[in-house]
């Protein structure tokens, strides 16, 4: 068997019937570079929750594989161990938010903003949001959502300055 020939790439392209300067990749391949369809490393459909125009609380009760099936593959899992054994959740961790698991069903969700409220926002901008439903608690505020065939809240954690430091939806009858 005898070696093929070593023939640069820009000789095949000339037998083929055209060429392409040297230049023309200056130009393609930034423009290729920087187009995220083609370089993402994130699965499809794993989009920040905002993004998707998603409301928060049509994300309870998802089934593990429509959670998997809508945003893909966690960056991250870790458990949650409750103050009970009954009360161990899986957290399912995405760019769009923390899921927390119980059983196969999402029955709380941690995210970064819902319902006009971000994580940093002042205690007084919460409840200018929220309205005079929302039950203050030192650390925390209750907000009760509406139904969605079972109860749902709106739990914003407090840090001690009291900046909103969590914002959790969540099934307050789990």
């Amino acid at each position: 068997m005898r070696p093929l020939p070593f023939r640069h790439p820009l000789e095949y392209s000339k037998v083929m019937g055209f060429f392409r300067p040297p230049g023309f990749l200056l130009f393609v391949l930034p423009a290729l570079w920087g187009t995220p369809v083609l370089w993402s490393q994130s699965p499809a459909g794993s989009e920040p929750a905002a993004v998707l125009n998603v409301e928060p609380a049509s994300l309870i009760g998802l089934s593990l594989e429509n959670l998997l099936s809508r945003f893909g593959v966690p960056q991250a899992v870790y458990a949650v161990r409750g103050n009970e054994e009954w009360q161990d959740d899986v957290v399912f961790v995405y760019d769009a938010g923390d899921f927390y698991v119980y059983k196969d069903r999402v029955w709380q969700i941690k995210l970064r903003a819902a319902y006009g409220i971000r994580l940093g926002d002042p205690r007084p901008a919460v409840f200018l949001t929220l309205g005079e439903e929302a039950q203050d608690f030192e650390d925390h505020i209750i907000f009760s959502l509406p139904s969605r065939g079972w109860p749902l809240a709106l739990r914003i954690n407090l840090d001690s300055s009291g900046f909103v430091s969590a914002v959790y939806v969540y099934r307050p009858d789990f």
